[in-house]
């Protein structure tokens, strides 16, 4: 007689970017194991790729593919409060002390920042209308481990943002286009589509935290904390 499957389980969630709804397990042990040695491996792709695996493993009803960075961030958080518990304990240093300081973090109190500039709609004429999309997660994490990402890269990863182009009669997916196609139209936009673009990308929603600590002077100083990686502690 084989040994039972235990059964998990689902919770409801919101994907913060496109208010669709998918449903989320805990982890399991072996989730918990891509976890630990990610953590123990203090390496950055090992920590990104165990943080994709668990998402991956734990989510029904949609694709990470299709999330944004900031969706993934906010799963993970709600996988890990469900999961363990919503309350982290850990220690930082205090840049002027330069001690040991203990803090908490609860889960349940980190929220999505969002940008009031942020916007994905850009009129770049009186007849057409860009729309953007966010960058693919591989994509992203590119950018974040890269600490002096080339030019040419960030605008390839700004340009694949490119969603569809929109006027009263047409629409004009930009997948539907070849690449030479695609850079002969983004030649011929103005500098200021392109910074409007850039604010697109640099406005992203992320997840974000403030957790407020007295240290050993007395001085009442702020930690921030905000990214996927520093979210997996």
């Amino acid at each position: 007689m084989p040994l039972p499957k235990i059964d998990m389980p689902l919770y409801d969630l919101t994907i913060p970017s496109n208010g669709e709804k998918l449903k989320y397990r805990p982890f399991t042990v072996k989730e918990e194991k891509i976890m630990l040695m990610a953590r123990e491996s203090a390496d950055p792709k090992e920590i990104i790729s165990a943080i994709k695996q668990i998402v991956s493993n734990c989510i029904f009803g949609a694709k990470l593919d299709d999330l944004a960075l900031f969706d993934l961030e906010y799963i993970i958080l709600n996988i890990r409060s469900r999961s363990v518990d919503n309350v982290i304990k850990f220690e930082i240093t205090d840049p002027d002390t330069e001690q040991q300081v203990p803090v908490e973090l609860d889960l349940k109190n980190v929220e999505i920042q969002r940008n009031e500039e942020h916007d994905n709609v850009i009129k770049i004429s009186d007849n057409y209308i860009l729309y953007l999309k966010y960058p693919h997660i591989d994509d992203f994490f590119e950018l974040l481990m890269d600490e002096n990402p080339s030019q040419e890269r960030q605008f390839e990863i700004l340009i694949s943002c490119m969603d569809k182009l929109a006027s009263e009669e047409d629409v004009y997916n930009f997948k539907d286009f070849s690449k030479q196609e695609v850079d002969e139209f983004v030649e011929s936009l103005n500098a200021d589509t392109l910074r409007d673009m850039k604010k697109f990308f640099d406005t992203i929603p992320t997840a974000r935290h403030e957790i407020p600590y007295v240290n050993s002077n007395g001085d009442e100083k702020t930690f921030v904390i905000q990214g996927t990686q520093s979210f997996f502690i």
